[in-house]
Order: structure tokens, then sequence, then C-alpha cells
């Protein structure tokens, strides 16, 4: 059966449009099995991060499979599903998975090669395992796009230097600032793996552009006072009631946090020093109107446009990581074009091969002055045209196994030899 890909992503969709359809952690379980109740479809897992919304189907019926998905992001965004179709990719069977391999080893990400995306696609599998509506086909396509992400970064320097989210979310906001967070007061908010991400990045901040203080808010206190022991060098956690009393001498908020809409409005942030904003989340969770001269407003479509100009001088690393990509996308192919053929070539063999033992069994009194040197001639000359009988369909279900025609094939030899 065909394996799909519908979504959207900061390659073609708008941001607003992007913060529209993310699936939140709660929300997974319930868009899963939704999808999977629709009788077209077998396999579904989903990958929705901060800039992608994603559906990864394995469908009887192709066209079907892509008016539900596409159904599906229409609703969430409150638009016509035309509106939708064009902006989000569809992809196909080969397609698909060089789509997937190439989001594994960071191609498609904001900042390329960044780490962040492997973890993001082993959970949504594991999600979907979990929620049984992934199976063998997606699960092997997944663990083969994890493991080409790895040999990426193991065999180019595409993931040298700045390259996880939270690192050039904290770059930027650095160089923002005239190259230095010195004597700035840095608010993080959120302690999630995002917020966790950009405390690090902060605190590798060293020497004089090291911040004077950083103060991680998050609602579940607990989460951001061990985020602070495990980080040691950060000033202190607070709770999210004290947000606003904290905003009044920051210079710099950065806000990592997923949220169901904007949680910082013009009122909070109005007797606040602060000159710097930057919004990682997604929905955004900064109201947008809190741009102004004496302080700027910063998202992840500055970052992209940030991200793009630094990695043009690291364009051949890209090439050779997009070259290894298709390399596992081949062998993935292969492993599966073999592993679709071999269930029925090895019961035709068996088939075959029972008849041939039945056979020598049923005219055992004609051989009964046979020597035993005789038999196994006999044995031997029988088993090696059954190897040549057999040969032909199983190179050409092995060659066919994968395709359309492959599966035609499968299904012949099955109902001709009822297998």
């Amino acid at each position: 059966m065909p394996t799909l890909v519908i979504g959207l992503d900061h390659s073609k969709a708008p941001l607003d449009l992007l913060e529209q359809v993310t699936i939140n952690e709660a929300e997974i379980s319930g868009v899963l099995r939704s999808l999977i109740a629709n009788e077209n479809i077998q396999e579904v897992a989903l990958v929705s991060t901060c800039l992608r919304t994603e559906i990864y189907l394995v469908a009887d019926r192709f066209h079907d499979a892509v008016d539900d998905a596409t159904a599906l992001l229409a609703r969430r965004a409150g638009k016509d599903q035309v509106d939708v179709e064009s902006l989000e990719s569809v992809f196909f069977d080969r397609g698909a998975a060089v789509h997937l391999f190439r989001v594994a080893a960071g191609l498609e990400s904001v900042v390329p090669g960044e780490t962040e995306v492997l973890g993001q696609i082993r959970r949504s599998i594991e999600r979907a395992l979990d929620d049984g509506t992934a199976g063998p086909q997606l699960e092997s396509l997944f663990r083969s796009a994890i493991q080409a992400g790895r040999r990426v970064r193991s065999e180019t320097t595409i993931a040298r230097g700045t390259t996880s989210f939270s690192q050039a979310s904290v770059s930027m906001a650095q160089r923002h600032l005239g190259g230095t967070f010195a004597n700035c007061k840095v608010v993080v908010l959120g302690a999630g793996a995002l917020g966790s991400g950009v405390v690090k990045a902060l605190v590798d901040t060293t020497g004089v552009s090291a911040p004077r203080d950083i103060v991680v808010v998050n609602r579940t206190l607990a989460t951001a006072e061990t985020l602070v022991s495990s980080v040691g060098q950060v000033s202190r956690a607070v709770a999210f009631d004290a947000l606003s009393q904290e905003l009044r001498d920051a210079d710099v908020l950065i806000a990592a946090v997923e949220a169901e809409g904007v949680i910082i409005d013009e009122e909070m942030v109005a007797d606040s020093t602060l000159r710097l904003i930057v919004d990682l989340g997604m929905p955004r969770s900064v109201a947008p109107s809190i741009s102004s001269p004496s302080c700027s407003l910063l998202d992840v479509e500055d970052l992209g446009r940030e991200v793009d100009a630094a990695m043009q001088g690291r364009r051949g690393e890209i090439e050779a990581a997009a070259h290894i990509v298709l390399d596992e996308v081949t062998r993935f192919l292969e492993d599966q074009r073999g592993r679709g053929a071999a269930p029925t070539v090895v019961a035709l063999r068996e088939h075959f091969e029972e008849i041939r033992v039945a056979e020598l069994q049923r005219r055992d009194h004609d051989l009964a002055t046979f020597s035993d040197e005789q038999r196994e001639v006999v044995d031997a000359i029988t088993r090696s045209l059954l190897a040549k009988l057999v040969h032909g369909p199983t190179v050409a279900l092995k060659d066919a196994a994968g395709t359309l025609r492959g599966e035609r094939l499968i299904e012949a030899v099955r109902s001709l030899f009822d297998l």
C-alpha cells in the first residue's frame, strides 16, 4: 500500500497558518484516532513541530487519503480546503521517504543540521505506535529516516556550530543587542525542551558577553527549579504569576513556551525596561502589537532569515548531506522491495517443494529397485528442476516488489497457487 505525506511547513505556508494547524502534545492522540477511523487509512503518524505539521499515512487510495488529511488541516485552520491545498506539500512513496529522510537530516529545518528534529521524529513514531495507529510500514520508514539523520551528522559537518533552534535563537538575540548580553537581565519563559535549550545556550555565553542575570519562569515552578539546579549558573526560577514583576527591570524576554495563544500582551510589559523580545512559540505567545521603537520583537520568521544568510558559506556540506540522504533512501527502498516479495517467494518455493516430496513418496514403489546413490541422483535432479522453474517467478517478484505491478504479481501468484 502507498505511503503518503500531507503537510504544511515554513517553506510554503505563512506563520499565521502554521500557528493554526499546530497540534500540541495533548491533542495528538485524538487526531491520530480521528484519522485512523477512516476506512481507507491503515496506518498514521504525526510530526508536529513549531514550523511543521505533517501527516504520514499508509492508505488504500491515494486521493481519498489526501482529501482526509487536507480536510483535517483545513478544519484546524478554519479555512476552506482549497486554500490549504494551495500551500500544503504532498509526497508519495519514494518522495515520502526522501522528504522524511531530509527532515531527519535537518535539511528541511530553519536551522540546517539542527539536532532537535531527530528526537521529534523518534517521539512521533513512538507515540503513534503506543496509540496503535502506526504499523510495520511506518515504523520501518521512521526508523530508517532516523538512521539516515544520524549518518548525515556523523559524516558531514552540517551540524557544526549553531545547529539547534535554541542556540540559533540566542545567537540572533545577541547579534540584535550589538553582539553582547553584558549587563542584561534575560527572562526565559518556559522550562521544557526548547526553554531548557535556550537557558543552556545563554549559560554558554561566556566572558564579558554573558548576561548578568538569567531568570527562568514556568507555570510549574518545580520544573523550572530542576532546570536551574541542573545548569548551575542561572540566577533563579520563579512561577508564572511573578512574570510581570520580573519583566519590569528586564532587558530581554525569550518566550519558549507551548501555549494555545497570546500570553504576553501590551499590558504585561507596559512598565518594563525590555529592549528585545524573542517569541519562539507556535502558536505565537507574544502579541505582535508589542513591537515598538524601544522594544523589538523577533520571531521564528526572523530566525529563518538570519540562519539562511549564515548558511551561505556551508552549501557544500548541505550538498554532501543531500547525497547521503539519497543513498539511504535507495538502500531503504531496496530493502523494502526485498521484504515485500520475500513471504510470497518463500511460500511459492515451499508449495512446490511439498509437491516434489509428495510425488517422490507416491512413486516410491517405482524406485524400489534403486540404490541409495540412485535415489540421491533422482532427488538432486528434481530439486534442480524445481529451482530452475521457480527462478523466473522469484526474480520477477523481487524486481517488481514495492510497486503497483509488484502488488498485482504477488496477488496473482498467491491466487494461482492458493498460497
